[in-house]
């Protein structure tokens, strides 16, 4: 990270068990080709600025501080390579390499675009969204774990269980009210062995069939996918509130841990 705001101290990262990794063995595949309309910043949200330093910046620390973590691949737009070199890899100091593979029409397109950039010698691919940017090295560390530790897993999924009463609508109309006991808001990132999520994308390419996430691609191709239990604050950054509120968290989480001066500004922390 750049001498300016911040630093990237070692207080920042979580406690994790001794026998969380064997050693680097995941790739990270860092979606960010969203665009920024919504925001304000014609360059795209994952550039917005996030308590000194864009948006995406803070999901790059996290899978680098990750031990599980190789390697990082950046799925951008050819056009903005340059812009996330200078603007956020070039903010931060890092410990893994990072190379870049171009963004697709859609995320699934991109997370293809990215599987091929990935080392064949790395067993597991992580596949984040930048726009979530509270993701935590315990969070990453967990999810590879679990994958690793079931050789019956083909992967794993950050996700929350879901507080809300949840309703089956036609329409207006109200059709039941299911058990939300049985369900789960599935986040990212998304750990899957590479074979199968590799697998898994090929047929969904021939298929011409549209996931929701990468799980969904996995699951329809016959793989056993749990889920990882995550905090709450792991929000994806959609609409200009949701960046109030994960400012809000991370200045806190800074707050907390130490970590430094925050940068100048107005409110409790200028």
């Amino acid at each position: 990270m750049s001498a300016g705001n911040m630093c990237a101290c070692p207080c920042a990262e979580p406690e994790l068990a001794a026998s969380a990794a064997p050693g680097p063995d995941t790739c990270a595949i860092i979606l960010a080709g969203g665009t920024g309309e919504r925001f304000g910043d014609p360059r795209g949200k994952q550039f917005v600025d996030l308590c000194g330093l864009p948006l995406m910046a803070w999901s790059v620390m996290a899978f680098d501080r990750a031990p599980s973590v190789a390697s990082l691949v950046v799925v951008c737009a050819p056009d903005k390579v340059a812009l996330v070199q200078e603007e956020v890899l070039g903010r931060l100091t890092l410990a893994k390499p990072v190379s870049f593979a171009p963004s697709g029409a859609t995320r699934q397109d991109s997370v293809f675009s990215g599987l091929r950039n990935v080392a064949r010698d790395q067993a597991l691919i992580a596949v984040h969204d930048s726009a979530r940017p509270l993701i935590e090295v315990e969070a990453i560390e967990r999810a590879c774990a679990t994958v690793r530790a079931d050789a019956s897993l083909a992967g794993a999924i950050c996700a929350h269980r879901s507080i809300d009463t949840l309703k089956l609508v036609e329409g207006t109309q109200v059709i039941a009210t299911p058990d939300r006991s049985f369900y789960w808001a599935a986040q990212t990132p998304q750990v899957f062995r590479a074979k199968p999520l590799v697998a898994a994308y090929k047929a969904a390419f021939w298929d011409g069939f549209a996931g929701t996430d990468d799980s969904s691609l996995v699951e329809r191709h016959g793989g056993k996918v749990v889920c990882v239990e995550c905090s709450r604050d792991n929000l994806k950054v959609t609409v200009p509130e949701d960046l109030a509120v994960a400012a809000a968290t991370l200045e806190q989480r800074l707050v907390e841990e130490g970590c430094g001066r925050m940068p100048r500004r107005e409110g409790p922390w200028a």
